[in-house]
């Protein structure tokens, strides 16, 4: 009897070590001070910040896609500079995360809503507008690109995970 207690203690420690493993390969969080200041700057939630880094990047800073959107918040150069009005080093993570936010926090302000906001980061706001009128809605629950409806699930999964860790 001793013996199974002992095993089943052991197995159920081995289960929460393998949980918490898996919790933060596929969770991970970094550059928590930059998130925090780019949230107070710019009126994002820090959580919404970091799920964003996430999808885009995986907390990446040297990440480059093959549409040449750069860094952790997966931003092209183009975007950025009409963002903030001049050329951005993406690849500094501070830069990336306040220019990414400044952005994020610029799209949920002209949709009014989270959701369509994270529709519009990574399909385009002229999509957006476009899907938006062609609907006649104000807010968006899905989109024609599947990869896009799969990245809007993805972040809204994971700010989930990231409240009350930053």
């Amino acid at each position: 009897m001793k013996q199974l207690l002992t095993g089943t203690i052991v197995v159920a420690v081995v289960l929460v070590g393998v949980w918490f493993c898996l919790f933060y390969l596929l969770f991970p969080l970094r550059y928590t001070g930059e998130i925090s200041a780019a949230a107070t700057e710019y009126g994002v939630e820090p959580a919404l910040i970091a799920a964003v880094i996430n999808a885009e990047s995986g907390f990446n800073k040297n990440k480059i896609s093959s549409k040449n959107a750069i860094g952790l918040m997966q931003l092209l150069p183009s975007t950025a500079e009409y963002v903030t009005d001049k050329p951005c080093d993406l690849f500094n993570a501070a830069e990336n995360i306040a220019v990414g936010t400044k952005y994020l926090a610029y799209l949920i302000d002209k949709f009014g809503d989270v959701n369509t906001a994270l529709f519009a980061y990574n399909a385009g706001e002229g999509n957006v507008t476009r899907w938006l009128n062609e609907q006649q809605v104000k807010e968006l629950t899905s989109c024609p690109f599947a990869e896009t409806n799969a990245y809007v699930a993805k972040v809204q999964k994971s700010v989930k995970f990231y409240r009350g860790r930053i």
